[in-house]
Parts: C-alpha cells; structure tokens; sequence
C-alpha cells in the first residue's frame, strides 16, 4: 500500500508539472531526477511514468529517450471528442441517482469555479470545473466512463494552459446552473444535452487556435 501511495504522489506532481507546463512538450524526463526532485525512490516514479504513457502526456523511445509528449492538437481534438461524450452519457445515467446532497455539491463547486474565472486564477477554475463535472461521474457508478474520462482529461487540461492561459467558459458558470436545473427536474435528457453542449465550448475555442 504504501508503494501505491508513493506512485500516487509521483503521478500527481508530474502530471501536474507536465499539465501546467513546468515540463514543457519535448522536454527529456529522467526517472533519477525526477525522484531525486521528490524525494522519492525510482520505483514509483517509473510506475508513474508508465501511468502517464498511459494518458499520453509521456512518450518513450527504448534505448533512446522518454519525454514529455509534444502537442498534437489530433490527439487533443480526438481527446475532447471522447471526454464531451462521456461526460454527456455520464449525466444521463446519473441524473436518476441524483440526490439533495449531489446538487448542492455541485452548486458549491460552481460557486467555487465563478470566483475563481472572476480572479483569473487558471488551476483552481479547472479543478473546480473537475469538481462539478466530478458528481454526476461518480454518481453514475459506471466506472467505464470514469476511466475514460479520468484517461483523457489531463491531454485536455494541457491545453488549455498552453494555449490560453487563462480560465476559459464564463459562460460556463451559467450553463452550469442549467445543468443543475435539469438534473434537479429529472430530465436526463436535457441535462445530457447540456453537458456535452458545455464541454463544445472548448472546442470551438480550439479549432480557433488551431483550424
């Protein structure tokens, strides 16, 4: 267990570097330093690393390099493709599980994400956006979906630094309160709709920085 929580704490620092581009695209990652860096042994860096090729933020060429991947803006397209999808199918399938507790949660996590946008402050809206997106995923108990989604966020997450640095979607504070109108009337299709209809959003702001 405690090699598992070591693994966790290496994958959370380094795909956190990687995500906010303290290790920029192409840059060389080395398993001694970056243990060295974390106080940790080299065992659950590796692991994190191969957890990271997983998610498509680390390449490696045997015998010749492992590196931050490069951006692709493909692979981000096909990323978000996927992860609007699911969030979408993630809703619908929660919105009958929902209960009292789920909304307010996700009022909160609005609240927290508007005043975040309003200060500029980048890390904190995405990880309050994750928390409100978070409940209808984990109130859905399909844990295909949270896979897939827990897979190809931190690409789209990448993106959204390197491009824009800066919170993205102040519209989304509002279509957020949409989406909580909807799951709170049961209408799980509407609430579908305007999940992946949110998640768009980014990618019309993509296809304007990279048509």
């Amino acid at each position: 267990m405690d090699r598992v929580r070591l693994s966790d704490q290496a994958l959370g620092a380094i795909r956190r570097a990687i995500v906010v581009g303290e290790l920029a695209p192409g840059t060389p990652v080395k398993d001694v330093e970056l243990a060295a860096r974390m106080g940790l042994s080299r065992t659950p860096v590796r692991e994190a690393l191969a957890r990271l090729a997983d998610e498509g933020l680390i390449e490696s060429k045997p015998h010749s390099y492992t590196r931050v991947t490069p951006m692709d803006a493909d692979a981000v397209r096909d990323a978000h493709a996927v992860v609007q999808s699911m969030h979408g199918l993630a809703t619908r399938l929660a919105v009958p599980r929902l209960t009292a507790a789920h909304l307010d949660a996700m009022r909160a996590a609005n609240a927290r994400f508007a005043a975040a946008v309003d200060t500029g402050a980048l890390e904190d809206a995405i990880a309050c956006d994750d928390d409100f997106h978070g409940v209808p995923v984990l109130a859905c108990a399909n844990t295909a979906v949270a896979a897939t989604i827990r897979r190809y966020t931190p690409l789209l997450h990448r993106a959204i630094y390197l491009y824009f640095r800066s919170p993205l979607g102040r519209d989304s504070a509002p279509m957020h309160e949409r989406i909580v109108a909807a799951c709170e009337a049961g209408d799980a299709t509407l609430a579908a709709e305007l999940a992946e209809r949110n998640w768009a959003n980014l990618a019309v702001l993509m296809e304007e920085k990279n048509p």
